[in-house]
């Protein structure tokens, strides 16, 4: 699932195949960018803003994208078969002489002025990888609704860019709260506690795609270069049924504001559905 450290890892593998190249490659295949061709502009930069892709051409134009719940951009060697899904799910093709970068199933792809990037991340709060992360503006952000709960607040992209339905679950864990709380209800310390561990989360999980949460498994990734047997990976998502790694109690599942949220009812304490 595509949150702000995945984003991040894809935006740094589309740079290092296509910055500072000239495209030879040129496909977009919606119908309101057709027939636009890139071809023979060079590619100066690829960055990631929140969960947003932003690959920028020479003659001041910008290829913004997002992955939603199921995008995905693949880079392959020039010539090389390409394996992200069918044709039809393709959404967008740039290639140069060594790499092409293929996105599928893209919901959001549209061409933009540079100067107008601003009308598609502008509403971003703080970036937790960017240059513009700012731990105390995003707590007052996700303060400013005391009555919100937890877990909306921590999705709107307006407070903190970068968190989605993993973190969610995870950060509301390690709170020792269920993501039904108001967020004005947390006790003192915690939301800036919160803050500080979604940036460290974010920054430990940017350079790779298998996303851990748990101690144990940061543990032993350095230890031992992979996964131990019976390793968990995340304190929650994904683990319905099965025992919470703090205190035993089978975890839940349930919906909240449209997506799924987990949960223990045995150490978070607060509303729940």
């Amino acid at each position: 699932m595509p949150e702000g450290d995945t984003v991040w890892l894809t935006a740094r593998k589309l740079h290092t195949a296509l910055a500072g190249r000239t495209l030879t490659l040129s496909d977009l295949r919606v119908p309101r960018f057709a027939t636009a061709d890139l071809t023979g502009r060079e590619v100066l930069d690829v960055t990631a803003r929140g969960k947003h892709l932003l690959t920028r051409v020479e003659g001041g134009l910008t290829l913004h994208s997002h992955l939603r719940m199921d995008g995905a951009w693949r880079v392959y060697a020039a010539g090389e078969r390409w394996r992200g899904g069918p044709d039809h799910q393709i959404r967008a093709v740039l290639g140069n002489s060594e790499h092409t970068a293929v996105g599928y199933r893209l919901p959001v792809l549209e061409l933009l002025r540079s100067k107008d990037e601003d009308k598609a991340v502008g509403h971003l709060g703080p970036d937790l990888l960017g240059p513009d992360w700012d731990a105390g503006t995003a707590v007052r952000n996700l303060l400013a609704d005391p009555a919100r709960p937890l877990g909306e607040a921590l999705l709107d992209q307006r407070n903190l860019a970068g968190i989605g339905n993993v973190y969610k679950s995870e950060l509301a864990f390690m709170a020792r709260v269920t993501p039904w709380l108001p967020i004005g209800e947390l006790p003192s310390g915690v939301p800036e506690r919160l803050v500080a561990t979604a940036h460290r989360l974010l920054e430990v999980n940017k350079n790779r795609f298998d996303r851990r949460t748990t101690p144990a498994a940061r543990g032993g990734d350095q230890r031992m270069g992979g996964q131990r047997p019976g390793e968990q990976h995340l304190f929650v998502y994904g683990r319905e049924g099965r025992p919470c790694l703090r205190c035993g109690t089978a975890l839940r599942k349930a919906g909240q504001d449209d997506r799924v949220t987990y949960w223990c009812p045995g150490c978070q304490s607060g509303p729940t559905p």
